[in-house]
């Protein structure tokens, strides 16, 4: 459990609508938030996080001067911003404008209007990224742990990556689509292997089904990460070989969770 309460955090709202910032303020106040900036456009946004730095920031999509997938990724190019969480709050249901939401490691996509259970929950998950625990395991030294990481997008590679490092993961190797990956398996062994779905050259059913049957190491456990809804595609990569399934975003403890199962059986 985290050190720190929701009531300890620091939270910045960006939305443009004076009557949605109080909206989510008071549920964040209901939340038990009392550390609460609002701020209106992109702009606004990052010039106060360069200032002060938020334990998180919910964006609405829509900006007077861009949107949330131009705040959330001027903020994971920004060395003194990139580690900072972010849930976007919006009713716009788009895949293709979510995806880049999803891929730059959000804690929580909330829609509008949104249930307070549900901010609770992001809130926790807030949490777990603020102050991580690290992973216990009964059969594995945790910093001894080999992980590789597959996804053909930047920003999912370092969120990844970031969050097994805070649990206490040291050695990750990361691919960016299923052939690097099959390279990077033929060079090492690992003890688990996450993969993203939807990948160019090599997709994950593809990788799932050569380790397989073709690599070396066909009994690695095999975690998809992955925003893909389409039912009859995530059965084929379960038939495929993958161990488990995790929809992004997620949080740490979602994580820790799927990794404890996996690794004890």
């Amino acid at each position: 459990m985290a050190s720190i309460s929701i009531n300890e955090l620091s939270i910045l709202v960006v939305e443009p609508s004076s009557f949605q910032q109080k909206v989510i303020c008071q549920e964040l106040e209901d939340s038990g938030c009392s550390e609460i900036e609002t701020a209106s456009s992109v702009q606004d946004a990052l010039q106060f996080m360069e200032r002060y730095t938020p334990d998180l920031a919910i964006s609405a999509m829509y900006l007077p001067d861009g949107d949330g997938v131009e705040l959330v990724t001027k903020m994971r190019n920004n060395t003194s911003l990139e580690k900072i969480p972010f849930m976007l709050i919006s009713s716009e249901t788009r895949p293709d404008h979510i995806e880049p939401i999803r891929q730059a490691g959000s804690v929580a996509i909330l829609p509008k209007p949104f249930c307070h259970e549900d901010l609770v929950k992001a809130l926790q998950a807030t949490l777990a990224f603020v102050d991580p625990e690290e992973l216990n395991l009964e059969d594995y030294d945790v910093d001894e742990l080999q992980i590789l990481v597959v996804d053909d997008s930047d920003f999912s590679l370092k969120h990844i990556s970031r969050m097994l490092e805070n649990i206490g993961v040291q050695k990750i190797i990361v691919a960016h689509d299923g052939k690097e990956a099959l390279e990077k398996i033929e060079a090492h062994e690992f003890d688990l292997i996450f993969t993203d779905f939807n990948m160019p050259n090599m997709d994950g059913e593809q990788l799932t089904q050569h380790i397989r049957t073709h690599s070396s190491q066909p009994y690695v456990p095999i975690l998809m990460v992955t925003s893909e809804q389409n039912e009859t595609r995530l059965n084929g990569v379960k038939q495929a070989g993958v161990n488990a399934v995790c929809d992004k975003p997620f949080s740490p403890d979602d994580m820790k969770s799927l990794m404890a199962n996996l690794l004890s059986n």
